[in-house]
């Protein structure tokens, strides 16, 4: 009786197999391929005429070769679709005689005033070194003070979370433009002697380190209460546990979103140019005044890539990293 269960089982699972190889969207994945991409659809095309050859005389067989064959076919059609954007792209920029090309990429113009671009491009640097410095550290603050346990501690766990509200809230241009531009004509005495670039500086720390503190906030939850307790009963203070124990692991956990938060940084010093900054853009600005082209724009575009994809790809490699880590601890 059990036997004759089983075998009706195994040619149900086998006309099931059989079924799914000749199903007609196969075709249907085949003939994409054939049209995106000819070559490589032909390869895909082979595998699953093979496939359903084999569907009644080696089910297995048939089924290893049918996906190679969906491989192969997707692979057509994304090689197609890559292929399409790289030829259009061709063919805009040389449409018009090349009039695209030569509007953004005037070589000329580009290497006669490479040295004055990169003279700004550097104060962009110095920028975002000094402000990711303050931030990590005021951010450091904000997401420590939200976490201090207590009604003691109320008012100043309200300030903080009033804070990373509204500067969340308001986008950084206008931000710039506030404390840039606004508290200088107060006449305050620090305040309105502050330089542009300092200006600047005090209005990219305020707004990204309201986003960075809750980046700091998100790590430090993820630290197991656990971690605290048995440091408060080995005798630890609250300020040492934090600053031993949990801030530790805490900032451990926030690598990768602290580097997209400072790719992002670094992409807004281009922002300081409307404080009067004279950094890379406000350059560029200057040469595309006189040369009526916009060919420096876009060597200060390639200036701020070199910079951001290696960062980038930096944050890509930590976050695969420490998935990993985490999958062989669990």
């Amino acid at each position: 009786m059990m036997t004759a269960i089983e075998d009706d089982s195994s040619v149900a699972r086998q006309r099931e197999a059989t079924a799914s190889i000749r199903r007609g969207r196969n075709v249907v994945i085949s003939l994409l391929g054939l049209i995106f991409c000819l070559p490589v659809g032909i390869v895909g095309l082979v595998y699953l005429l093979r496939a359903r050859r084999l569907a009644t005389s080696n089910v297995r067989q048939g089924r290893m070769d049918l996906a190679r064959g969906k491989t192969w076919s997707w692979f057509a059609v994304s090689l197609g679709c890559a292929l399409g954007l790289i030829g259009l792209t061709i063919l805009i920029f040389a449409a018009n005689g090349g009039a695209v090309f030569y509007t953004f990429f005037d070589y000329q113009l580009l290497r006669d005033n490479a040295g004055y671009i990169l003279g700004g491009f550097l104060i962009n640097i110095e920028l975002f070194l000094v402000c990711e410095v303050l931030i990590l550290i005021w951010a450091l603050i904000v997401a420590v003070v939200r976490e201090i346990p207590g009604p003691a501690a109320a008012p100043t766990r309200f300030i903080a979370a009033v804070y990373t509200d509204v500067f969340r809230g308001i986008p950084s241009l206008l931000v710039l433009l506030i404390v840039g531009l606004g508290l200088r004509r107060t006449g305050l005495p620090v305040l309105s002697d502050l330089s542009d670039a300092q200006a600047a500086c005090l209005a990219l720390t305020l707004n990204y380190g309201a986003y960075v503190a809750e980046v700091f906030r998100a790590g430090l939850h993820s630290v197991h209460w656990s971690q605290s307790a048995a440091a408060r009963s080995l005798g630890l203070s609250y300020v040492k546990t934090m600053r031993l124990v949990v801030l530790p692991q805490a900032v451990r956990q926030v690598i990768p979103p602290l580097l997209n938060s400072f790719i992002s940084l670094q992409k807004d010093t281009s922002l300081v140019t409307i404080l009067g900054v004279l950094d890379s853009v406000n350059r560029a600005q200057a040469v595309s005044s006189y040369s009526a082209s916009l060919a420096p724009y876009t060597g200060v575009a390639i200036c701020f890539l070199v910079i951001t994809l290696p960062l980038t790809r930096l944050t890509e490699y930590l976050a695969k990293r420490d998935r990993r880590a985490r999958l062989s601890r669990s």
